[in-house]
């Protein structure tokens, strides 16, 4: 991996994290996930192994340290890996350069993913806060920031791929 290519998954982080930094939790402390959109990014940018575990793990991190869920940390670390790993699987099946319609459903069903694995962890390391349900919190934060992230992904994942071919050769996927 070259150093282009790092700096430019590390922007892609950063962003992320303060995206997720900034946005107040709502629903028991927890918000959306906008550090999924950036990671989901940079996998299809980069679609390699390498990148991908890099990215699962930084992000996972650093949406643990920035979370507001409480004892959200594990949760964080474990659906981001689990998370960018079915990503990455279903991207290349696809076997065709991303489109932003191909982006924005991946992003959609990358955050269905994510939210499950999410609330499945912290139910069964930490259990859920006040009472909640795997379902009510899957209905008033997951769909809602699937929304969030698919819209994101639509308006973002265009400008990322015009400005990436007029600097940079993209790795063909």
């Amino acid at each position: 991996m070259n150093t282009r290519t790092l700096v430019l998954l590390s922007l892609f982080v950063g962003i992320g994290a303060v995206l997720h930094a900034v946005i107040p939790g709502f629903f028991f402390g927890m918000k959306p996930d906008m550090m999924l959109t950036m990671m989901f990014l940079g996998i299809m940018l980069f679609p390699n192994k390498t990148a991908v575990i890099l990215l699962a793990i930084s992000t996972g991190i650093i949406s643990g340290v920035t979370t507001s869920f409480p004892g959200g940390f594990i949760p964080n670390v474990v659906d981001k890996v689990v998370t960018a790993t079915l990503f990455f699987g279903l991207f290349t099946l696809l076997k065709a350069k991303a489109t932003p319609l191909k982006a924005a459903l991946l992003t959609a069903v990358g955050t269905f993913i994510s939210g499950a694995t999410f609330l499945a962890v912290a139910l069964t390391v930490v259990g859920l806060p006040g009472g909640a349900t795997f379902g009510g919190l899957f209905v008033a934060v997951v769909i809602p920031t699937a929304f969030v992230n698919t819209i994101a992904m639509i308006v973002i994942y265009p400008i990322v791929q015009s400005l990436m071919r007029r600097t940079y050769t993209v790795p063909q996927q």
